[in-house]
């Protein structure tokens, strides 16, 4: 049998290199100063919540696979290094489980995470054009093409390297919809729902039910409870 820990994540600003401080400006724009603070608030209890629940599990088994991450073995381990030192919760809490036995393997294909780097860079050359506030960007046909096809290209590293009898982790943004696409002998267990995380997000972005949002960031900060 092989076990998949699947973890939808929050992106923060320091994974996302040299992009992060736009983006980040961008999004406090759109969610507003007090919702803004409440997220990075939630953030940061999300990951003490999921470093916490993998701590408590034995690193040594585990497999780690990362959103974003287009190398494994020592290449890979040094990438984490660098975000962890930048300051991203997602890849300090990667380190923490390295350093304690855990393996990072290659998750991503570099020529699709560069395609997504250029439609991101020109959708922020868009925003900084423009007057006034910052709109939500809607998706496009090509932008979900591109996610599809890293999906694709994810689920399949996953099955050739995931053998039998180990536990992988994923960690992965919420938009990604990855688990479709893996072998149907690869048991998945959600560490938190894809689809509060998705929903916590359009919230903060879009929403304007304060009560809402705060009952969402409070299941994101919760302890995680299911069993691995």
């Amino acid at each position: 049998m092989r076990r998949l820990l699947l973890i939808p994540i929050i992106h923060d600003e320091a994974d996302m290199g040299s992009l992060g401080v736009a983006l980040a400006r961008r999004s406090a724009a759109l969610s507003g100063e007090s919702r803004w603070a409440l997220h990075q608030r939630t953030v940061g209890r999300f990951w003490a919540s999921i470093e916490a629940f993998l701590l408590s599990l034995d690193p040594k088994q585990m497999k780690l696979y990362q959103d974003g991450l287009a190398a494994g073995g020592e290449m890979g381990k040094r990438i984490v290094q660098e975000a962890a030192r930048r300051g991203s919760r997602n890849y300090q809490t990667v380190l923490k489980l390295l350093s304690q036995g855990a393996e990072i393997r290659k998750t991503e294909d570099a020529q699709l995470l560069l395609d997504e780097r250029r439609r991101m860079l020109s959708l922020l050359q868009q925003d900084s054009s423009q007057e006034g506030q910052p709109k939500t960007p809607s998706r496009t046909a090509p932008a979900d093409q591109l996610l599809e096809q890293r999906d694709q290209f994810i689920a399949r590293a996953i099955g050739e390297t995931l053998m039998a009898g180990e536990m992988g982790v994923l960690f992965i943004g919420a938009h990604h919809n990855v688990q479709p696409h893996l072998p149907v002998d690869i048991t998945v267990v959600a560490v938190k729902g894809r689809r509060q995380v998705s929903d916590y997000l359009s919230e903060l972005f879009q929403g304007r039910d304060d009560a809402r949002l705060q009952e969402l960031a409070g299941y994101l900060a919760s302890p995680v409870d299911v069993r691995a």
